[in-house]
């Protein structure tokens, strides 16, 4: 078990992930007046350059030649960067348009839409509660999209998108660091030949505009490497529960800035779907911390029963707590 010096580092490296994610429409403004697609560029082209000088600093270079031994990961990986790239692009495309708590709303049914992917793909049985928060869900997307007179392509794209780059993710299994810096490094040739075609047609931003914005532009790759950073940080020492709870942060923060200082408008229509959206996310939450609760007690019984063999006893104490903790018990 982690100690609980670790699990508070955990929770505030979580907090702080969340935190810069749910913040960060505040930083794509910034970088106005470069489009959409040159920031997406110039996010793949830096964000490569920092993940390797960090990778660099760690010496973490091993898991390379493994990779490129392995075409099926790889193309797993491609498939990776193409849906982050649609994220992204269409995330930044959302906030310097105006369209922050449209984004929000993505990232808030995203939870929902991979609940239903898991279903449909994966073959993975609901219980009563989770069916009870899909079906809630989709009545909020319906009412949303009476509510805006289309449905909501900005949310739908960005929760799928993401939602397809997590299932993709679970079965590349590699590190975060690592599996940024591969889907950078691919992303990184046409993005480089974007900005290059940007600059040979005189369109380019960087550096038109002062070192301060060409500053910024490169920033983004530190925007975009060290919330992932900090994740990665908080996943080894925080529940997965905990996580869970902590995704949340990410959009009410992105819904708070859209609302109260872009000042989006929020129609009737509009706060009844996403009041949905909410309460289809508290049936989730809440069950999931049920169904937690419930396994970690089967679990710790079925240990007590397993100690009060003779067999058990004879093998000491000790044999108790491996038992208690052991991952068959999390």
């Amino acid at each position: 078990m982690k100690s609980d010096g670790e699990q508070r580092a955990g929770l505030l490296y979580g907090i702080g992930a969340y935190g810069m994610w749910g913040l960060v429409p505040l930083f794509w403004p910034l970088l106005k007046p470069s489009g959409a697609m040159e920031i997406l560029a110039h996010r793949m082209v830096w964000s490569l350059a920092f993940v390797g000088i960090a990778l660099l600093v760690l010496k973490r270079w091993g898991w390379v030649r493994e990779l490129l031994r392995q075409p099926r990961k790889l193309g797993l990986i491609a498939v990776a960067a193409t849906v982050i790239t649609v994220n992204w692009g269409v995330y930044i495309w959302a906030v310097n348009s105006g369209h922050v708590v449209e984004a929000s709303l993505g990232y808030f049914i995203n939870p929902l839409v991979t609940i239903a992917m898991g279903v449909l793909l994966l073959k993975e049985r609901l219980r009563p509660m989770q069916w009870a928060a899909v079906g809630t869900g989709f009545a909020a997307v319906l009412v949303l999209a009476i509510g805006y007179g289309q449905p909501p392509w900005i949310s739908l794209t960005l929760a799928f998108s993401f939602a397809t780059y997590g299932l993709v993710k679970k079965k590349v299994n590699i590190g975060g660091l690592e599996s940024l810096a591969a889907e950078t490094a691919i992303q990184f040739l046409p993005a480089l030949g974007f900005l290059l075609w940007l600059g040979a047609d005189g369109s380019a931003t960087f550096g038109a505009h002062g070192a301060g914005h060409a500053a910024l532009l490169a920033a983004t790759g530190v925007v975009t490497a060290v919330p992932l950073v900090c994740f990665g940080a908080a996943a080894i020492r925080v529940p997965l529960s905990t996580l869970g709870l902590l995704q949340y942060l990410a959009p009410v923060f992105q819904f708070l800035l859209g609302v109260a200082y872009f000042h989006e408008s929020m129609p009737p229509e509009r706060w009844a779907g996403f009041a949905l959206v909410w309460l289809a996310l508290t049936c989730l939450t809440w069950d999931a911390l049920r169904t937690a609760r419930r396994t970690k007690a089967e679990a710790e019984a079925e240990a007590q029963r397993l100690a009060a063999r003779p067999e058990a006893r004879q093998a000491g104490p000790q044999s108790a707590d491996e038992l208690k903790t052991s991952p068959s018990g999390v």
